[in-house]
């Protein structure tokens, strides 16, 4: 047996996505190597078929990289990598893939190009649809929670019991040490300030945590916002604001590591998620969260946050005023943190992906079930 695994993600800027697959690729080559795999899987031919740009995965031991063809993009996984998988089992884990390839498992995140088309271009939203709808008439469809399963179900007419869940996790942060520098070149006090980390896509809902932050109005408790292309959002050019905000842009994980340590709660506005990985490496640091009441985001936190209507301002800033008036986490709030953590691992969703893949023939693992 021959497995591919799509390697466009090690081309991409690194999101919660790429994230997700750097992660499950690893947690795999650890089984793997270690014999902790369906043996079916333990003698195959293992590979990651990745661009001509793509970057490297250190670590690996059983899954080797190999480059090929010539293409970028949407172009590359239709032409070169459908060439370069033919014959092969294929896993793509970040959303998309060749839709002519049948054996074939697809991790699709979400069903936000199908439930908020508010949030794309026209022109990003027909290719994706299109995408999502020929990929669950050629492939498994797989996803990573009970709500993305039933939107993507709702969507592309699939029966939901097709959809296997291999969901996120944090530990990601186990082999990162803090930067605790960066505390001092914000300027900021430990446990004085709130923290939003993600993408300034609209999803995120950025601007919420930030008229919440103004409407707070303590200066001495501002909000960090850590993220990339922050020009989309503030106009260009701004790096602070007396309004209660910080701006700090991208940042390597050992700093947003020490963000997460030191901050008297992480702020998680999003409007609508697939999963929530965010909220998860707070967790990760004993850093209480404050999360939008988004389903997904319920179903990944559970009782180990507090949550708030992510178009009301107000009310975040409410549950950011009582976060002060609380102070630093309890005992009870860590326990509860670490209820959650325990629930999700990289090694039980790539275990759990390697029993779809032993489980699955060429014949069924060709196409989800429609209802």
């Amino acid at each position: 047996m021959k497995l591919s695994i799509n390697g466009r993600f090690l081309s991409q800027s690194l999101t919660g996505v790429q994230r997700y697959a750097a992660e499950i690729v690893k947690a795999m080559d650890r089984l793997l190597a270690s014999g902790n795999a369906p043996s079916p899987l333990l003698d195959a031919d293992w590979q990651i078929l990745a661009p001509p740009n793509a970057q490297t995965l250190g670590g690996l031991c059983r899954i080797k990289i190999k480059r090929v063809g010539s293409l970028q993009g949407h172009a590359w996984d239709q032409l070169d990598l459908a060439r370069a998988a033919a014959g092969t089992r294929l896993v793509s884990l970040a959303n998309s893939g060749p839709v002519l390839h049948r054996d074939h498992l697809v991790v699709i995140h979400d069903a936000q190009v199908f439930k908020r088309p508010d949030f794309f271009s026209w022109r990003y939203l027909a290719l994706h649809r299109s995408l999502g709808h020929l990929l669950a008439r050629t492939a498994t469809i797989a996803t990573v929670s009970t709500f993305s399963r039933n939107e993507l179900a709702d969507a592309l007419s699939l029966d939901p019991g097709s959809i296997p869940i291999i969901p996120n996790s944090a530990e990601h942060f186990a082999s990162i040490e803090p930067d605790f520098s960066i505390i001092e070149s914000l300027r900021l006090e430990p446990y004085r300030f709130f923290l939003f980390v993600g993408s300034m896509t609209k999803n995120k809902n950025v601007d919420t945590a930030i008229r919440a932050a103004e409407r707070l109005g303590r200066a001495d408790f501002p909000l960090v916002v850590v993220g990339g292309d922050n020009s989309k959002v503030f106009g260009g050019g701004v790096t602070k604001s007396s309004a209660g905000f910080i701006v700090a842009g991208r940042l390597k994980d050992e700093e947003v590591a020490a963000l997460f340590a030191r901050a008297a709660a992480f702020v998680f506005p999003s409007l609508y998620e697939g999963f929530g990985i965010p909220p998860l490496e707070a967790m990760y640091f004993a850093c209480p969260v404050i999360a939008s009441s988004a389903a997904a985001i319920r179903e990944t936190c559970g009782d180990a946050a507090v949550y708030f209507d992510p178009l009301n301002p107000d009310e975040l800033s409410a549950r950011m005023r009582e976060r002060i008036d609380l102070g630093r986490i309890s005992a009870a709030e860590q326990q509860k943190q670490q209820g959650r953590l325990a629930t999700y691992s990289w090694t039980k969703s790539a275990a759990a992906i390697l029993e779809v893949l032993a489980q699955s023939t060429p014949r069924a693992i060709s196409g989800g079930s429609a209802r």
